[in-house]
């Protein structure tokens, strides 16, 4: 990203994505990278518009399933955000968008549904509703805290050999098989609300990172407060 120019963020379908107050992840990206002195330009794309190529970091959220069956639908058929990711452009997919990036998921009554194939993944509807906090390990590779979020999902997601488990679940149900996410390239995806990066600043972070280079501390005192309420809580359970 070349140093005069603003940090774009982009925000995906807000008009069909967004029930679990995933736009706190956007506010968050702005924060940490305007503390920094980044400027930032946020752009909301409703799912009627074509999905900019020039972006920096793209969030997507979770939803219902009409509107995630919608969501996936019109990203195929736009592709910007395939061309983006292409480009080196950082993704944080949550839930129903989570789901979206893979080749199926479960659609209204668990029949599969095509995704967009940008991530080697699949799918389904488990047997049960997967709702409570959330406690992962991530992958060390990643250099990363553990994460805490809240999740809400029916789905079970299987990984192929082109993604790696972005964490391992500690507590929780996360994709069904012990792990929770993935990731690949400048590509995220999980099932944690909070919404995601207000509980895992670090995780913003290494989103921010991945398009602007080393990033310096911040104090992140009010994070960690919140951090360690929940994981006390969790784990007391």
């Amino acid at each position: 990203m070349p140093s005069d120019s603003a940090l774009s963020i982009v925000w995906i379908y807000p008009d069909l994505l967004s029930t679990y107050g995933d736009q706190g992840n956007a506010l968050v990206l702005e924060h940490r990278a305007q503390r920094r002195g980044i400027r930032t330009e946020t752009v909301h794309v409703r799912s009627s518009d074509p999905v900019p190529e020039t972006g920096d970091v793209y969030l997507i959220g979770g939803g219902e399933d009409r509107p995630q069956i919608l969501a996936a639908e019109r990203l195929r058929r736009d592709g910007g955000l395939q061309r983006a990711v292409a480009r080196g452009a950082s993704l944080l997919a949550v839930c129903a968008g989570y789901q979206i990036m893979g080749s199926t998921f479960g659609g209204e009554e668990g029949q599969p549904v095509d995704g967009i194939g940008l991530l080697d993944l699949s799918s389904a509807r488990g047997p049960a509703r997967a709702v409570g906090e959330l406690v992962a390990e991530v992958d060390a590779a990643l250099g990363l805290p553990t994460l805490t979020g809240f999740e809400n999902h029916m789905g079970v997601t299987r990984l192929g050999p082109g993604v790696k488990p972005l964490s391992k679940v500690v507590k929780g149900v996360g994709n069904g098989d012990g792990f929770e996410g993935c990731y690949a390239g400048h590509v995220v995806g999980t099932y944690l609300h909070g919404p995601a990066l207000a509980r895992n600043p670090a995780l913003a972070d290494l989103l921010l990172s991945w398009r602007v280079g080393e990033l310096g501390p911040l104090d992140d005192t009010r994070y960690e407060q919140l951090r360690q309420e929940r994981f006390s809580a969790v784990m007391a359970q």
